[in-house]
């Protein structure tokens, strides 16, 4: 091939009554470097997140370089990658040197110098470059070789080198199917972040359940109330039980009324048991029980249970078994 591909294609066209301007045979725009372009990754970043757009930024990089492989997919490897370092530097996109290439073993060693990504990366203030060039000549070198092709960056003018070096050389990674994998994974991680959320949100509701459901109320000296409130699993029973029996003796009672108006209707063996649990353990630790609030629904269940209520008050109001307890003591409310 006696032209080189730039010799065919490395021209400017400036048309500025038309508004175009065309470099190597197609549309291009120019970007301020430290303005337009700082704002544009800018923008990304602050969008989507660091890492994200790095991944973001590395598979725009690749893609447009695949397209650039097509551009040139007509003409001999070596002459493209001869003709690299004149046209990426009279795109102004960077100082170029392939400082080794292989089309056998599919390999290349590129050095890049003031880079607009350098440029963009320092004004940032960036500890680490980015990596839209390196990923944009893996695409090129992926489409050249017919193989994917992935990459590690070995210097970085960022980090105080004096160019940015990056190995290229055959890889089953792919950038397109990374982001892919990547959005997979942020997406399990904020699944995860909400579960945990979730998880913790739960237990606190949790405790703030177990401490204000059926509270132990000290009424007068030596009497408290116990009202049983809606429908109790195994674990709610056995919670408010423990509560109760720690409770009973830090209180000095001696008689524990059990209002039972709030229980679910629809009593279960779990509130049935720990009707049960309640009367028999206070007894054991010397208190008395007393039931108030049965309704002829919750009647006919005990019933039915065949639950023992033999020798255990029953009364229909709260005021009545507070009247009933002082009496057993030999007191009673006067006025």
């Amino acid at each position: 091939m006696s032209e080189s591909v730039l010799e065919k294609h490395a021209s400017y066209t400036w048309l500025p009554k038309e508004g175009s301007m065309r470099f190597e045979g197609q549309d291009v725009i120019i970007f301020w470097i430290e303005t337009a372009m700082k704002s544009f990754v800018d923008t990304i970043e602050e969008v989507s997140g660091n890492a994200a757009a790095n991944v973001v930024m590395e598979t725009a990089g690749f893609r447009m370089g695949n397209i650039v492989s097509d551009f040139f997919k007509q003409d001999c490897i070596n002459n493209v990658i001869t003709s690299f370092p004149d046209i990426y530097a009279a795109a102004g996109w960077c100082d170029l040197e392939v400082v080794d290439f292989s089309e056998e073993k599919k390999t290349a060693v590129i050095r890049v110098r003031n880079s607009w990504e350098y440029k963009v990366n320092k004004v940032q203030g960036k500890q680490k470059m980015s990596t839209f060039l390196p990923g944009h000549f893996a695409g090129t070198l992926t489409g050249l070789f017919g193989q994917n092709t992935g990459f590690s960056v070995v210097k970085s003018q960022l980090e105080g080198d004096e160019y940015d070096e990056i190995h290229y050389y055959p890889s089953d990674g792919h950038p397109v199917r990374d982001i892919h994998h990547f959005t997979r994974i942020k997406e399990q991680e904020e699944i995860s972040r909400l579960e945990k959320m979730v998880e913790e949100r739960t237990e606190t509701l949790t405790t703030l359940v177990k401490e204000i459901s059926s509270p132990l109320i000290p009424v007068l000296d030596g009497i408290v109330v116990m009202p049983l409130i809606g429908k109790y699993d195994e674990t709610r029973a056995d919670d408010l039980l423990n509560k109760t029996l720690k409770s009973l003796p830090e209180y000095q009672a001696n008689f524990l009324i059990l209002d039972v108006t709030g229980l679910d209707d629809d009593l279960d063996a779990y509130s049935i048991s720990l009707l049960q649990s309640l009367t028999h353990s206070s007894e054991l630790l010397g208190t008395k029980s007393a039931i108030v609030g049965i309704s002829p629904h919750l009647s006919m269940k005990l019933i039915e249970a065949k639950v023992d209520m033999k020798g255990l008050n029953c009364f229909s109001t709260l005021k009545h078994a507070i009247h009933f307890a002082l009496a057993q003591e030999g007191k009673q409310i006067i006025g």
